[in-house]
């Protein structure tokens, strides 16, 4: 198969971008003593609140409603395709907020009405970027059970790194239909940075892959799965990409070839096991290493007493779900071993972009002679370290020489499949 992908070729106009004004960021400033020739005394700025709009649900939304001053569950019925969490389940992913000046810590005062004697649950996460950056994972910043009272419990979401946009998402979990969502007020600052930093590289793990199948059934994202469709569930919301995204994605390595998907639905087994990250930030299972997921542990060893998070007992490995197309197009005709590397992971230096097509190529080279490393089944988000010009090919009556590096796939791709106005990137220097 060629580099050409199968869907036409959209150029987009750059869109412009809306700075928010926050107010209450104060500029940081030198102390008195700085014009004396003293030290100066970096100051700061001061915390931002800001209030989020719960009123606009869209297709980025799971399964809520906004009715008479509240966010609700639409349907208590529906159920994630993979999680079988065995209650109600909706969620909203609210527009992002662009600061002043950089943040790495978001708390969340959350006000909602849950019940006594319910299984009702709400649960706030974060995500951050810089200009250009990519995306954070998602990270809890409050929660509300049913048996809490007054607002969130105060969590303080401390980001991986420093980040000037914030965006935050809301998700319930509600069997009678009676949770109800009156605000969400959120609060940034700049802190101490995180003890434990991002390695240079993407994270690599070997797990055990099943097929998730369900074709007609809605991930945890929104999307209805269809034949031969190209996605994968893992067993945490923290690397959740919005339907349509792939803002998370891992690239799968079976027994034929690998491939580029993006991370649409959570399961299979625990819902909070984001065992790619490192034992000390994992939401669960700590004291598990980093790359053994808990259902493997439980399966394997007994960890847990042979049950996942839920209290099921385990009866298989898994760490991963393979939508069919996936499944089968790296190799596997039976549930087995694949190697899983998560994209977002790893220092994360670049700048993030969108692609586009479908099948297309990252090759070892800039050259489509060259082997190929790795194929991106649909539209993804990549970050790119540099650029090059390398043989010079056509794809629906577009021409470029240009050719980007990433590091992730330790591959190139041509330019044409950068989902961006220009040819040549903007802000990529030179490999």
């Amino acid at each position: 198969m060629s580099d050409r992908a199968r869907s036409p070729y959209r150029r987009r106009a750059a869109a412009a971008l809306s700075l928010l004004a926050c107010a209450g960021v104060a500029a940081a400033t030198p102390s008195a003593g700085a014009a004396d020739g003293q030290k100066s005394t970096r100051v700061e700025p001061a915390p931002v609140s800001w209030s989020a709009d719960l009123t606009g649900v869209t297709p980025d939304d799971v399964n809520v409603r906004y009715a008479k001053g509240a966010l609700s569950v639409r349907d208590t019925a529906f159920r994630p395709a993979s999680a079988e969490t065995g209650r109600g389940y909706g969620t909203q992913v609210l527009a992002p907020e662009t600061l002043d000046a950089p943040v790495n810590r978001v708390s969340a005062e959350l006000v909602a009405d849950l019940p006594g004697g319910t299984d009702a649950e709400v649960v706030v996460d974060v995500r951050g970027r810089s200009a250009g950056g990519a995306w954070t994972e998602w990270v809890p910043a409050g929660a509300r059970g049913a048996a809490d009272q007054g607002t969130a419990d105060g969590t303080t979401a401390l980001l991986p790194r420093a980040v000037t946009t914030v965006q935050a998402r809301i998700t319930l979990w509600d069997t009678e239909g009676e949770a109800r969502v009156r605000s969400l007020r959120l609060t940034a600052e700049k802190g101490a940075a995180p003890r434990t930093s991002a390695g240079a590289t993407a994270v690599t793990a070997r797990v055990f892959a099943t097929r998730e199948g369900l074709v007609g059934h809605t991930t945890a994202n929104g999307h209805v799965i269809q034949p031969n469709d190209h996605f994968v569930a893992l067993p945490s919301r923290r690397g959740l990409s919005p339907n349509g995204s792939g803002q998370y994605s891992v690239q799968v390595c079976g027994p034929a070839r690998c491939e580029t998907a993006p991370v649409w639905d959570v399961g299979p087994w625990n819902t909070k096991d984001d065992y790619w990250n490192p034992s000390p930030t994992r939401e669960m299972f700590k004291d598990l290493a980093q790359g053994m997921p808990e259902a493997q542990a439980a399966y394997e060893t007994g960890y847990n007493g042979g049950k996942d998070g839920s209290g099921r007992t385990v009866l298989n490995p898994a760490g991963i779900d393979l939508a069919d197309g996936t499944f089968y197009n790296v190799g596997l005709n039976d549930n087995g071993w694949v190697n899983v590397t998560y994209l977002w992971t790893g220092d994360q230096t670049g700048k993030s972009f969108p692609t586009w097509g479908t099948d297309v190529r990252i090759r070892q080279q800039a050259t489509t002679a060259s082997p190929e490393v790795a194929r991106l089944a649909g539209p993804t988000t990549v970050n790119v370290k540099c650029q090059v010009h390398g043989q010079r090919i056509t794809v629906d009556g577009i021409t470029n020489d240009g050719w980007s590096y990433l590091p992730s796939f330790g591959g190139y791709i041509s330019n044409i499949f950068i989902d961006v106005v220009e040819s040549w990137l903007p802000g990529v220097p030179n490999c």
